[in-house]
């Protein structure tokens, strides 16, 4: 067995790599388009998840809690204790953490200042900008209420009274550069972009050069057959994403915060769903030209439904339940938090065991109608 799909790779590798036009795609368009989209690539969001710790339990403290979730902007989940909150940046559950401290509402009362803390998970540096701007302001409006209110009650006093401050921090990505976001987003793509054409048109260019009649008679299975087709291509992808993390490294400073062992794992995983998508395409296809249009009308909306260029919170309802079948999806959760937050599996199991459904029925798929294409 390992004899033949050591010949099945070998050929593989011979086939795709002989023409130097074929190794500049492989090799060479995914790190162009990453370094320039990465200049050029910026977007715009609303429905932002707040979780939010209330310490105080004054009526202060409840008209904040208020002022924000009639706001619309934010959908409020209040936290016990500051660690669970903590937990939920790293996690990505929500996009900030409010912390309204013990003593805020006396403090009011006193016509003293009160602080608020503000944490915003920065890996999105535009939609970071945006909670940080819709919480300044809702805080701002109240701190000015309460200021005319105490102005009336004493109109005399030459101090300002009662006013709150918000103490705002950017998790992740403190200077809020949106590079931090793009790029990793980028590889992603690239990633996408590669596996889905190179393996969409793996089969049916056999069916055209009249070489897939000559493997049926061989005896190899078809695992050794799937195996054959898919390894050469996951090799190929992680070659592409180490040569595009390089080039994130050295020209825009990306630097990898968590586990590299992890982020190639959870790859392999992500280019394994994609090849088994593309491979099931491939089977079903007759020309290259099919398989090609096929692989794009997939490509499109798994872009568009990943998150990486619209929120999916933004999303009606409906259309976020659709992004669960989508494994770029989670693979941007895990991009983001491997990269950027530093986290490990006990924070991103949630992202990591859909990719890995998602993976296995695409190459349970593709061994389906592999059988039938075969016998």
């Amino acid at each position: 067995m390992l004899e033949r799909i050591k010949r099945m790779l070998v050929k593989e590798f011979l086939q795709m790599l002989r023409d130097p036009r074929m190794r500049v795609v492989v090799f060479g368009a995914p790190v162009i388009q990453m370094t320039v989209l990465a200049f050029a690539l910026t977007t715009d969001v609303d429905r932002i998840k707040m979780a939010l710790i209330d310490s105080d339990r004054s009526p202060a403290s409840r008209q904040i809690v208020e002022k924000m979730t009639s706001s619309g902007h934010f959908e409020i989940h209040e936290l016990p204790a500051k660690g669970a909150g903590d937990r939920l940046l790293d996690e990505g559950s929500v996009r900030a953490l409010m912390h309204l401290p013990a003593g805020l509402g006396n403090d009011l009362k006193r016509g003293e200042s009160a602080g608020i803390q503000l944490l915003v998970d920065g890996t999105d540096s535009n939609t970071t900008s945006i909670v940080l701007a819709y919480a300044s302001q809702i805080i701002q409006e109240y701190s000015n209420r309460l200021l005319a209110e105490n102005l009336e009650k004493a109109p005399g006093l030459s101090v300002v009274p009662g006013r709150i401050e918000i103490e705002a921090r950017a998790w992740f990505n403190p200077n809020l550069e949106s590079r931090y976001y793009y790029v990793p987003g980028l590889i992603a793509v690239m990633l996408l972009l590669v596996s889905m054409i190179l393996a969409s048109i793996a089969i049916v260019k056999e069916k055209e050069i009249g070489t897939i009649e000559q493997i049926m008679v061989t005896p190899i299975s078809r695992l050794e057959f799937i195996l054959g087709k898919t390894i050469p291509f996951m090799i190929t992808g992680f070659i592409t994403m180490t040569i595009m993390f390089m080039v994130a490294m050295l020209i825009f400073g990306i630097q990898v915060q968590g586990s590299w062992l992890l982020l190639y794992i959870l790859t392999g995983v992500y280019l394994a769903g994609n090849l088994g998508l593309a491979l099931l395409v491939s089977a079903g296809s007759s020309t290259q030209q099919q398989a090609l249009l096929t692989a794009f009308l997939i490509l499109m909306p798994s872009i568009l439904l990943s998150g990486f260029m619209f929120p999916i919170s933004n999303m009606p309802e409906p259309v976020q339940y659709v992004t669960f079948l989508n494994p770029m999806r989670w693979y941007l959760e895990i991009l983001r938090g491997v990269v950027m937050k530093g986290v490990g599996i006990e924070s991103l199991w949630g992202p990591a065991a859909a990719q890995s459904v998602l993976a296995f029925l695409a190459i349970l798929t593709a061994s389906l109608r592999f059988k039938k294409t075969l016998e």
